[in-house]
This record gives C-alpha cells, structure tokens and sequence, in this order.
C-alpha cells in the first residue's frame, strides 16, 4: 500500500482570488513505512505574496524569482504521487490549490479527488479528539513528536512532521502515549514497559533529506541571512551546541 503525505505553501488563503502554490513538498509512505523518498519543490507564482502568508512561512517573491513556475514541475509531481493515496492535513485547502494549478494547464485533467484518494488527517483527528485544538503543532504537542524545527512553516518539514502524526492517528497508538504519561505520573513505568516501548518504535526508518533538498533549505536560509544581515537562528543555535 503506497501512501503520499503531502502539503503546501501559497501565496495567500484564498484560491478564488488567484491565489497560487509556492512550495510541494511530499513524502512516500509504503505499508505505513517511511521510504525515504520525497518530492519538493519551491515555486514560482507570477504574483504578489500576502503579508500573512509570508509571515507563517518566510517565502519571499525575490527567492522564488528564479524558481520553476509550476506547468514546469507538474509532470514530475504527477509522476511522483501517480494514483496513490494522499494524506493531507486539512485536505480541501490544499487540493483546492492544486485543482487551481492543474485547470490552468490543461482543464481537462483529472482533479486531484478524481485520480487519487485522498485522507485528510484533520477529519480524522476531530473524530479522536472533538472540541481540541488540532492543528499539527498541537498534535505534535498532544503526542510528543519532536517539531522544534518548525520555526517557521514548509512544505517538505510539515509532510515529514504529518507522516508521524497521521501514523500515530491511525495506528491504534494512543493509547500508548496516554497510558505512559499516566504510569509516569504515578510512578508504574518498569523497564519492561520501556523496553516493550523501544522495540515498538525501534524499527522505524531514518529519514534523511537528499542533497537536492539540503541544497534548496541552504539557499532559503541563505537568502534569509543576507536579508537580515545577521547568521540565521539555526546557525546560531548549532554554534552554540
């Protein structure tokens, strides 16, 4: 079972009023198991990005100058994601955009919904905890998944950080975060349960960006620091280590 958990950033929240992608970012999942194949890429929008937008995820217009437009990734997008499943946090905002993109290509193409599945994780997290806050920081707070990275939004970090979400979401996993925390408190944990624990997630894959997509976030930061005129908080922090 092939699974593509995918996310965007665009330039704006709403689609009617011309709003485009700027970055894809997608990670492969096989039996529910990190392949470590991934797709991203930063795009061109030919447009104006909103204040708000940029304030979330720090994309300028003056970066993505020399990127592809997206007509130019679409065919190794489609390619990559084929007719398999996606999972995507909040779906319909991000199909929408999608949608929007392939019509102005070729309006005959299928919609996103008509060649794939798709699993929107927020659905699935509003059934498990109703009248909660889910949004992916607060999941990766409810469930300990470690998103210190995310000092702002993209694409790629957002999809990696999803994959272990929606995992956790639909693996009948809870409970075992919530009986931890519960065994923590009241003194109860023994070593075996930390052992049953570690062989639990002791298999998990490594995920690793490829050099392409190392070279792309260091061109970003790059970029960031000439702006700013001062060595980013991730090089910062490294020092410091």
């Amino acid at each position: 079972m092939r699974q593509i958990v995918l996310d965007t950033e665009t330039t704006g929240l709403e689609v009617s009023l011309g709003h485009r992608i700027i970055e894809i970012g997608c990670v492969e999942l096989v039996n529910r198991r990190l392949t470590g194949r991934n797709f991203h890429k930063y795009i061109n929008p030919k447009r104006e990005i909103d204040d708000g937008a940029l304030e979330v995820h720090g994309i300028t217009q003056e970066f993505l100058s020399d990127k592809p437009v997206f007509e130019d990734v679409w065919q190794e997008f489609e390619s990559f994601i084929g007719e398999d499943e996606l999972v995507i946090h909040n779906a319909p905002f991000d199909t929408a955009f999608l949608d929007y993109e392939i019509d102005l290509i070729d309006p005959a193409q299928k919609s996103i919904n008509e060649r794939c599945s798709v699993i929107d994780s927020l659905v699935i997290a509003r059934e498990k905890h109703p009248g909660q806050r889910n949004s992916l920081d607060a999941l990766c707070r409810r469930y300990s998944i470690d998103n210190s990275q995310r000092v702002l939004h993209g694409a790629l970090l957002d999809a990696e950080i999803l994959s272990d979400v929606y995992l956790i979401l639909t693996g009948g996993q809870t409970g075992l975060f919530d009986s931890a925390e519960d065994a923590l408190v009241d003194g109860s944990l023994t070593s075996q349960d930390e052992q049953d624990e570690s062989q639990r997630w002791g298999d998990l894959l490594e995920v690793k960006a490829t050099e392409t997509e190392i070279q792309a976030h260091e061109e970003f930061i790059a970029f960031i620091e000439d702006k700013n005129s001062e060595p980013s908080i991730w090089k910062t922090l490294n020092n410091a280590d």
